[in-house]
């Protein structure tokens, strides 16, 4: 199921979420050079507003991140749609996400098909953001609570790999759980960040730099090594 009609449940007295997310797509994202048709569809039909608190929803198709609480935020929707757009997956794929945050990078890819296994280190945003996934009706993505640097070995490997939390350097061990040919698309640095795409070939890694970003760091046993 890639999720139930995102503004059914809304008071018809609310604002017109679609043509908001549609602004949003033309605005923000097609005019940034985005293009996978998948990606676009999945951008105007996922319900952004309702991974964000309610005191931010007015700003929810802003060009802008937004605070959702413990000092993380919810990704700018050109950063959402450009990372879904460099990882190349497609129904069927699994792919993993290290930081699942409010929810929302997970539902855009389970809208397009796609089976996520999502990890949040977080509890309380853990806990929300998969009732929020529930909710919305996104039944292939699966989210677990707890320390992503490991990734989910028991699910390995996986077509794709997406990290929303900055590390100062390549967790190994989500390199290791990628396909030969699947690509982990991940911004890395401290202060002065990187997204990178980094695509297998059996054993070696072939590294691309896309963009200059601003992430949260990633926090855990990332930091302890």
């Amino acid at each position: 199921m890639s999720g139930c009609d995102p503004d059914s449940s809304l008071a018809s007295d609310e604002p017109d979420w679609a043509a908001m997310r549609q602004r949003m797509v033309e605005e923000q994202i097609e005019s940034r050079g985005v293009r996978d048709p998948a990606v676009l569809r999945s951008m105007r039909t996922v319900a952004r507003h309702a991974f964000v608190p309610q005191e931010y929803r007015n700003q929810a198709y802003g060009d802008t991140p937004l605070p959702i609480g413990e000092s993380q935020t919810i990704s700018q929707p050109y950063i959402v749609a450009l990372m879904t757009e460099l990882l190349e997956v497609g129904p069927g794929s699994k792919v993993l996400e290290i930081g699942t945050g409010s929810g929302y990078q997970a539902a855009v890819l389970g809208a397009m098909g796609v089976h996520v296994y999502s990890i949040e280190i977080r509890p309380q945003l853990c806990e929300r953001a998969a009732k929020t996934l529930k909710a919305q009706g996104y039944s292939t993505v699966e989210v677990r609570c707890g320390d992503g640097y490991a990734g989910w070995p028991e699910e390995a490997p996986f077509d794709g790999v997406i990290v929303t939390a900055a590390p100062e350097r390549v967790p190994e061990p989500l390199l290791e759980q990628l396909k030969d040919g699947g690509r982990l698309v991940i911004p890395v640095g401290s202060f002065y960040q990187e997204l990178m795409v980094i695509t297998r070939s059996g054993d070696a890694f072939k590294e691309r730099s896309v963009i200059p970003v601003r992430f949260v760091p990633m926090t855990g046993e990332i930091q302890r090594q």
